[in-house]
């Protein structure tokens, strides 16, 4: 829907172009410059904006539609409920193409445990319910964490859990070859952060490129 896209966060990058107007950033957002715009709609997520935010927009007037998601499924009928709410006029083939892969992507044969890395300088892991986990465990990967009570926690790494692999995104901090694997004890798979933690257009690529990321250290995979 070209033209729908008003304004969008400094830290949204596909497509880059998308937006006219950015409004700074999920957890400081310029909620004047957001009112100022009038947009008919906002959306949000509960895991990135602050419910004061979202209050006061809804305060003023606006309306907000936050998304929840901590599964795959999630995924799919949040990205429905959004794009209805923001006029599109059909479900757009990538999203019944993304449903297809996933619903047809076949049990693996083997599995393997892993940490989860999300943060350096403090170490933070995933922990319970993140959508990351869910797409992580459908490609055979069992996050060692996912019984934690917090979704993101704090975790020296003095006190990590045992596990097969880490699995490395370059985001939301950028792990690289040189940066990460040299302070962990097991094998290390460097992984597209926008295939394991973004839902949207990325979800018709993610189990090809993480499998093939995930295959490329633990060849057993399936």
């Amino acid at each position: 829907m070209p033209g729908a896209l008003i304004a969008a966060t400094d830290w949204c990058t596909h497509p880059r172009d998308a937006a006219p107007h950015r409004v700074g950033g999920t957890k400081n957002p310029d909620l004047d410059r957001v009112l100022a715009l009038a947009p008919d709609l906002v959306v949000a997520n509960e895991e990135e904006n602050r419910p004061a935010d979202l209050d006061a927009l809804r305060t003023a007037g606006l309306t907000v539609l936050c998304t929840e998601v901590r599964t795959v499924a999630q995924a799919f009928t949040e990205l429905e409920r959004m794009l209805t709410a923001c006029g599109a006029p059909a479900r757009p083939r990538w999203l019944d193409t993304a449903e297809d892969i996933w619903d047809r992507l076949p049990v693996p044969t083997h599995r393997t445990t892993a940490v989860v890395p999300i943060w350096r300088r403090p170490w933070m892991v995933l922990g319970r319910d993140t959508f990351a986990g869910d797409v992580l465990a459908r490609l055979g990967v069992d996050n060692v964490y996912a019984d934690h009570p917090e979704r993101y926690p704090r975790t020296p790494l003095d006190t990590l859990r045992p596990a097969g692999i880490a699995v490395l995104p370059d985001e939301p901090y950028r792990f690289t070859a040189e940066d990460g694997p040299e302070a962990l004890p097991m094998p290390c798979a460097l992984v597209s952060g926008r295939h394991l933690t973004w839902y949207g257009p990325s979800l018709t690529e993610a189990p090809a490129v993480l499998g093939a990321a995930l295959r490329a250290l633990t060849p057993a995979a399936g």
